[in-house]
Formats: C-alpha cells, structure tokens, sequence
C-alpha cells in the first residue's frame, strides 16, 4: 500500500500567498494494487502526471510551499469529489443521475486509465473504496485546505496553482485552429474559480518565458479548481496543463533531453507567479 497520502515540501518562511500542488504525480505503486490490476507497470502509468512534482521542486525557493500525492492517480483520483463513486466498479453504489466522468471510468476510484484501459479483474469492495478516501484522500485535501487557509491569514489572499500535464494528443483539436499549438492551458473555470488579473499574472509569467498559452480549452479545471476557487473570497485556484512531450517521452514515461532545460524555464515561471500579490502584502507578512 502506498506509504505517504502526500508530501509537503515546505517554504520557511513562506514569502507567498501561492500554493503549489501536484495531485496527480504520485508514484508510489504498491505491490497489492499492482496484483489486483491486469496491466503492467508502465500501462497503469499512464494516466500519471509522470514528473509534475519534480517540474515544480523549486517552489519553496520562493517562498511558496509544494503538496504533492503519494498515491497515483490510478489508485485514487484527489482531483475528483469523495462521491464520485462508479457503480461499474465498486460495489454496492446506486446509479445516482449521470456523471459524464464516473460514466467513462474516471471517478475517484479510476475504472480505467488513460485510452479506456480497464484497471481490474473485478469489482471492488465499497470499504476498499472508503479505505482509500480515509487514508489518502483525505489527508491530501485537509492538507491542501490548511495550506490555503494559512497563505490567506498571512497574506489577506491564497492562490492555488494546481500542477497538471496533459498528453500532446489532447492539443491537436485546438492547434488545428491556433497559428502556433498551445503548450499550456489555464483553466480557471471560465473566471468562476480566479480573479481575472491574477489569471492575467499567470499568463503572463508562461507567455515571458515563451510558452504558447490558452484559456479552459481543452481543460477548464475539474474537482479542485471548483471546490477550492473562491475569489470572492480571496481564494482563487488555477489548474495549470503542460504538454507532456516538451520535457518526456509519453510512450516510455522517461523525462527526455529537453527536461533539464525545461525545467530551468519553468524556474523563471514559478519564480514570477510565486510573486503575484507581493506588491500588496500587508507588513505583517514580510
């Protein structure tokens, strides 16, 4: 069984009014949930932001702190509400109206990984469902919320950035419209979940660095984004999407020659973003 619900890489002091997370590049595969699925070890990796965690490690460096998932994402999904039970795969849940994610295997507990991939053999228990919202689920979010809670006592306002990647494939729709193929896409919910000049600031710090950047096509944000973007508030959150085939290889899941370069871009970015709202920190917070 996974070890760790989550790690949290701390920022002292913290300087920030953004959190950093990365609820979907747990890797931590345990050898019980390996035997229970009928994929391999690199199929059932395939719907794992393989190394968003390590993209984003210098976040503390500026004074923001970094939440990461021990558990992958194809043993719980974090990005995704405790009720989102599939009745396809667990048992004993009722069909309660339609939910286009649980629907196509993708509820908090996956049926499948990414291409329609089944995962098991068979059903599982509802109290291994409940074993999973208990110990990592959980944990991850009351995590996540004190994080947020602490940036807004201290800085009057929290932004959370949630660290995704997407496949290059799921670009191809948009690029097919756009002069140059989007290499990031921002989703804030259709300005629901964030302030639209802390967006502007977001945009901004990816567009200096030379991305090509996009607003909630293809991705608006999902479970996280709409349970923590309060901008009225002052809590605003942000999903962020980066083409995975800039920084690895997708078929190996193997970071790729350009990583290390990336991954020094991405530096500047974190370093810009984790600067929004510092202009207007109270004093009590310096």
């Amino acid at each position: 069984m996974p070890r760790n619900a989550y790690q949290l890489f701390d920022a002292l002091p913290r300087r920030s009014a953004v959190v950093f997370a990365s609820p979907h590049s747990g890797r931590d595969y345990a050898r019980s949930f390996l035997r229970r699925s009928v994929l391999d070890e690199r199929a059932i990796r395939s719907s794992e932001d393989a190394f968003v965690d390590q993209l984003f490690a210098s976040a503390p460096e500026y004074g923001a702190p970094l939440l990461t998932a021990g558990a992958p994402r194809a043993f719980v999904d974090l990005n995704r509400s405790p009720d989102e039970l599939d009745p396809a795969l667990i048992e004993g849940v009722r069909r309660q109206g339609h939910n286009p994610r649980v629907a196509s295997g993708l509820g908090v507990v996956p049926r499948v990984v990414s291409n329609g991939r089944a995962i098991y053999r068979k059903k599982l228990p509802m109290s291994e469902a409940q074993r999973r919202l208990d110990l990592y689920w959980r944990p991850y979010h009351e995590a996540l919320q004190r994080l947020l809670s602490d940036a807004h006592d201290a800085f009057g306002q929290a932004i959370l950035i949630d660290c995704h990647s997407m496949p290059h494939e799921a670009m191809d729709g948009v690029a097919r419209s756009a002069a140059r193929r989007p290499e990031i896409v921002l989703g804030d919910r259709f300005g629901a979940a964030a302030s639209a000049d802390i967006v502007d600031q977001v945009e901004a710090a990816f567009a200096a660095a030379g991305f090509v950047v996009t607003r909630n096509a293809p991705f608006a944000g999902a479970y996280i984004t709409q349970a923590y973007g309060r901008p009225s508030r002052g809590q605003h959150a942000i999903q962020i999407e980066i083409d995975r085939a800039i920084y690895m290889d997708e078929r190996r899941i193997v970071p790729n020659r350009n990583f290390e370069a990336f991954r020094t871009v991405l530096r500047a970015v974190i370093q810009d973003i984790s600067a929004i709202g510092q202009d207007t920190l109270p004093m009590a917070a310096e």
